[in-house]
């Protein structure tokens, strides 16, 4: 909290130091313009050479100062999404407010886990974890929150992680030139459509007129300045609009080509700029230094290379413009040679170009989970065992309040599956909900909310919030037959870490029971790792079936001074003790 509150105060005073610059170059730049026709009025009237010396001065003046004042507003507006990072993340740590995007357009409610755990939406893990600012960072992070890497991926990860997050300053600068960058799904799918376009070939006799005709119009307007023959003239003009006809012929490729890109060159700028901050930077970590290493090619960083497209594009633009448009293409064909160039760099790009855009998604995700790692220095990375051994020590959910979360300690062997009871309000959906959330998190590399932890990553199955369909004309009851159906069917390919919240809600209870404990048999037979939460006492009892694989645990409640008194505590055996009947009393309800 404190480093973020000393970089508010150094930005703070960083942003006025260059708003004043900024507001003095603006005056500057102004009062050159005034002077620029002040001196070309007196050498109007007077025809002084000084007057129009003093005029020409003025006006280089006039372009010197334009160049500081557009590097002035660029680092204003850095300097601003800086200050802007760093108070977000002050309002973040006082629990003000979760000033980032849900990410709820990739929510999926088929996902095994998406859904049940909140991984997207209002106050969800993605919510929390999210310091992306481009689509792809954005997209790219949410990919990962649904997948398990290999335990070599995450092991990598770690490692990349933990360098991370002591690089405060660097990721922080990349957050801002992201942030100012104004990407969006739309300037992403508009590049990435473009990129994915294959025609690259334009006709040959297009391409030998393209050399020829402005050859011809230059051949003439010469011979016309040196023999100052009239005639000369209308062959310039009947070639100016050959030119034309010749433009009109290919306008319909070249909007093709440039089709929903509004703006796309100074995205593509901003890319260029995020590759060059990941190109500049010195990394440790084998992951961080391969994808580094894939930012070169053909002896030429990546960022040079999107700096040439965003210029082409740029380029590509003037035919927007109709009296550039009109002049360029009626002289020389300007922007059928810049298409040419278009054509030309997509064809020897293209396969890199969405792999350096990706490298980037890839930093913002890892920059996210290194923000995590850096915003709780009492969470810690797991160790990854491939023995099928899963436990933590004071294991929490990482999205409560720290000050007055609980820990647990819990473990998965030699039993590998819990059967949890505990009266309402005592905390069972809360604990199932911090397993998965964590074995999420320790699934793609990141720090997990425990003070140590040993795990065997394991694809996450759950059952624990469903909904009726009314689209689909689906009740409770059938969504969850479905879900469990699609947990066994997960289990037939390989072992994985399934968490149920009672289950079979709607049936009676004899059926409920019945069901429970068959569900509970099969899925130890897949030799599924993991927990269920039951109110059903008599499913408890199944563990002494199979006392080597089920473990009974629970969490209690007390009445204290006529009132229910919950310590969020995990213990050995069943839960004895009810709050439904003395709440009900206390309430008047009964």
């Amino acid at each position: 909290m404190d480093s973020y509150q000393n970089k508010v105060e150094h930005y703070s005073k960083l942003f006025n130091t260059i708003n004043k610059r900024y507001n003095s170059i603006s005056i500057l730049r102004l009062l050159s313009v005034f002077i620029c026709l002040f001196m070309l009025f007196y050498y109007i009237k007077t025809d002084d050479m000084l007057y129009a010396t003093f005029a020409f001065l003025s006006f280089v003046g006039f372009i010197f100062l334009m160049r500081i004042h557009s590097k002035l507003s660029f680092q204003k507006e850095i300097t601003a999404a800086t200050l802007k990072i760093n108070k977000n993340e002050i309002a973040y740590l006082n629990r003000e407010k979760i000033p980032f995007e849900n990410g709820i357009e990739f929510n999926d409610f088929h996902h095994p886990y998406a859904y049940d755990l909140d991984i997207f939406g209002e106050h969800s893990l993605f919510q929390n974890l999210n310091r992306t600012a481009t689509y792809v960072g954005k997209k790219t992070l949410a990919n990962q929150l649904l997948n398990l890497f290999s335990n070599n991926v995450i092991l990598e990860n770690q490692e990349a992680i933990n360098e991370l997050q002591t690089k405060v300053d660097w990721r922080q600068e990349f957050l801002a030139l992201a942030t100012v960058s104004h990407d969006s799904k739309s300037a992403y799918d508009s590049l990435i459509n473009w990129n994915s376009f294959k025609n690259n070939t334009l006709p040959k006799g297009l391409i030998a007129l393209s050399f020829i005709v402005p050859a011809l119009f230059f051949g003439v307007l010469i011979a016309y300045f040196i023999t100052s023959k009239t005639i000369l003239l209308s062959y310039l003009t009947y070639i100016f609009i050959g030119n034309m006809m010749i433009m009109g012929r290919s306008f319909k490729r070249i909007q093709s080509e440039i089709a929903k890109a509004d703006n796309i060159d100074k995205i593509i700028k901003q890319y260029s700029l995020l590759v060059q901050k990941i190109e500049s930077e010195t990394f440790q970590s084998k992951k961080l230094i391969d994808l580094q290493q894939q930012l070169v090619f053909k002896n030429a960083k990546a960022s040079e290379h999107l700096k040439q497209l965003s210029e082409l594009f740029s380029r590509m633009d003037t035919i927007n413009n109709f009296v550039t448009a009109i002049v360029f293409n009626g002289t020389f064909l300007y922007n059928l040679h810049v298409l040419k160039a278009l054509l030309k760099w997509k064809e020897s790009h293209s396969e890199q170009l969405e792999k350096w855009i990706a490298i980037i998604g890839e930093f913002e995700a890892l920059n996210s989970l290194a923000n995590l790692a850096y915003n709780n220095p009492d969470f810690v990375f797991p160790e990854i065992n491939s023995e099928y051994k899963i436990g933590f020590e004071n294991l929490s959910h990482p999205l409560l309040n720290p000050a007055t979360r609980v820990g647990n300690d819990t473990h998965f062997y030699p039993e590998s599956f819990m059967i949890l009871t505990g009266s309402n309000m005592s905390g069972k959906s809360t604990f199932l909900r911090s397993l998965g959330i964590n074995m999420v998190l320790g699934g793609i590399g990141s720090v997990v909310c425990a003070s140590n932890a040993n795990i065997h990553p394991l694809p996450v199955l759950v059952s624990m919030r469903l909904s009726d369909s009314l689209a689909d004309s689906e009740s409770y009851f059938f969504a969850e037959i479905k879900r469990l159906k699609q947990i066994m069917d997960a289990l037939e390919d390989r072992p994985a870490f399934v968490l149920l919240d009672e289950i079979l809600r709607g049936t009676n209870s004899d059926d409920k029971r019945n069901g429970t404990i068959e569900v509970v048999k099969k899925i130890i037979a897949k030799n599924a790792i993991g927990a269920i939460a039951t109110h059903d006492i008599e499913v408890c009892l199944t563990t002494n079936e199979y006392p080597d694989i089920l473990t009974n645990q629970c969490f209690e409640v007390e009445i204290k001074n006529n009132d229910l008194h919950f310590d969020y505590k995990l213990r050995n055996g069943i839960c004895k003790n009810k709050s439904a009947t003395f709440l009900m009393q206390k309430m008047g309800v009964i």
